[in-house]
């Protein structure tokens, strides 16, 4: 009972997030600004984190994690490479934005919201407490994870309603994660694999689409302090969740 109620409040975290976007479209380049700095912080404060954690205790080499996370940056930068040149003559490149990135961004978020659910199942198989931990972390983070499906979404040209029915799958995401892990466990060796591509995509994504486009037409100062309080919420929120 507890598990379950946990993973609903989740769900309502990232319907939140996202209807938070969705609501302030206007201002989606600040919004832009702000998730940029929370997928770095995401990568550098959740990520990498857990997975020098799962390194350490099951003695696993660091280098499968690195080259997993390489693989996930190079892997999404050829799929939207190789979209855009499917699309469009290269001297046009500068002046659009392709619907099938920010969907292919947003099932690689929704993968991540299944791993979150995935999370708190199995640290309930572990213990109550560990699975409360756990459930708390992702309630408290999963805010930002349905903002940035839906900044994601957006950015690329997609419609409002695209962005309301990829929300609904990132919010329902750990409710699957979490009834999964009732059928089987997830070897470390291979979570750790996991996170690494999505590091790797995480990074690719920020650093590649999502900065750029926050700064691409409303470029200020304002923008630049959102990115820097989006890596330090995400900073703040690792250390007291």
């Amino acid at each position: 009972m507890l598990l379950a109620l946990l993973v609903f409040i989740t769900t309502l975290s990232t319907f939140l997030g996202g209807l938070f976007a969705l609501r302030h479209q206007h201002k989606l380049h600040k919004i832009l600004g702000f998730t940029a700095g929370v997928l770095l912080g995401v990568v550098a404060f959740d990520v990498f984190p857990e997975i020098f954690h799962l390194v350490q205790a099951h003695n696993i080499p660091p280098m499968a994690p690195m080259i997993a996370f390489v693989v996930g940056f190079l892997a999404f930068h050829v799929l939207e490479k190789l979209t855009i040149i499917h699309h469009m003559h290269e001297d046009e490149y500068a002046a659009h934005n392709h619907p099938q990135v920010g969907v292919l961004s947003a099932l690689a978020l929704i993968g991540h919201s299944f791993a979150d659910g995935l999370g708190i199942g199995l640290g309930f198989q572990v213990s109550t407490e560990a699975g409360v931990l756990v459930a708390l972390a992702v309630i408290a983070h999963d805010f930002s994870d349905g903002l940035n499906t839906v900044s994601l979404v957006l950015t690329s040209n997609n419609t409002a309603r695209r962005a309301r029915l990829l929300l609904a799958c990132d919010a329902l995401a750990p409710v699957c994660g979490a009834a999964s892990t009732r059928l089987f466990t997830l070897p470390e060796h291979v979570l750790v694999l996991y996170l690494g591509v999505f590091a790797g995509f995480l990074m690719y994504i920020g650093a590649s689409d999502i900065l750029p486009q926050a700064h691409s037409q409303h470029s200020s100062v304002s923008t630049i302090l959102l990115t820097l309080f989006g890596a330090l919420f995400i900073f703040l929120l690792t250390r007291f969740t």
